[in-house]
């Protein structure tokens, strides 16, 4: 094993084990029956009635995302990630409809997929500004999700240490040291992304005239430029995202008075794929912390074997 690796390996080894075995008894998510989907209902973008889960993702392979509110991280993270690999969901693993549900009003749902990019085509956009539709299907919660006594904002400041949140701590570290063994191929696409539209760190990518990536400098790292995923580069992107989105767009982004008092602020996500031919759950994942969301690549090395 290269010097580099080794390194890497003895430091995550020793941080992850300390911080599991120190955080992991503060969270718990419940996994409810797969009866509980048939009694969901989800509010389409457009208006309109309501639209039965269940209905929604029966004869199709499907990937439904239940979101967050929309500045949060990791309402950013899976719209960042859903616009990388949808056509390769769709290529590679034959999932041909894409829900994703976000804990705002529509205003909101409709900025958050713009400052991504997101293909509003093929990616269906339901809201619920009050996150009723993830509290009973079972995402977290979060730290004191039941004490009304508490700030919501010094509930989100817990979960940032791991309250209520234990896998916040090793996913953000992990985009510092990076990874020399498993990629994250979207994490470059949605640099650009944030390039194109002026946020910065504008600086991690050489763009072309095209606006495609021409040379990505994380890559010129000495020891470490040749890793799939390199340190920093994650960390950067969510710099990039904190700043040109979280915060630049917190007005429009923001949850409501009635939003943070249904508890949205600290509420996390998940998503499922199901084959609604067979009624099969085929992937299924409950965000553990902030910036714990749903790996792609795991996804989709599972749903192609």
């Amino acid at each position: 094993m290269p010097r580099s690796r080794f390194l890497w390996w003895l430091s995550t080894s020793a941080f992850f084990w300390g911080a599991c075995n120190a955080l992991s008894s503060i969270a718990s998510v419940s996994t409810p029956s797969a009866s509980v989907i048939g009694k969901l209902e989800i509010q389409p973008l457009s208006g309109g009635p309501k639209v039965s889960l269940k209905d929604y993702i029966s004869k199709d392979r499907t990937l439904f995302i239940f979101g967050t509110y929309a500045a949060d991280f990791n309402a950013l993270e899976y719209a960042q990630r859903l616009r990388y690999y949808l056509p390769i969901l769709e290529r590679e693993c034959g999932i041909t409809k894409f829900g994703f549900l976000l804990n705002c009003e529509p205003d909101a749902a409709t900025t958050l997929a713009d400052l991504v990019d997101l293909d509003t085509d093929k990616v269906d956009i339901f809201v619920d500004n009050e996150g009723i539709v993830g509290k009973e299907w079972g995402v977290g919660r979060g730290w004191l999700p039941d004490d009304k006594n508490v700030n919501p904002f010094l509930k989100l400041f817990g979960m940032l240490w791991g309250l209520g949140a234990w896998a916040t701590l090793p996913a953000v570290i992990g985009g510092y040291i990076g990874n020399p063994f498993k990629p994250q191929r979207w994490i470059e696409d949605a640099l650009a992304v944030g390039e194109r539209k002026g946020r910065w760190p504008d600086n991690a990518l050489e763009l072309d005239e095209n606006g495609q990536v021409a040379v990505n400098k994380f890559s010129k790292l000495p020891l470490v430029g040749s890793w799939p995923r390199r340190p920093l580069e994650l960390a950067t992107l969510r710099l990039q995202s904190m700043i040109g989105v979280s915060l630049k767009e917190w007005e429009k982004l923001a949850p409501n008075q009635k939003a943070l008092d249904a508890g949205v602020l600290t509420q996390l996500g998940g998503c499922l794929v199901v084959d609604g031919s067979t009624n099969t759950t085929l992937f299924e994942w409950r965000d553990p912390g902030i910036c714990a969301v749903a790996n792609f690549e795991d996804m989709i090395s599972k749903l192609k074997h």
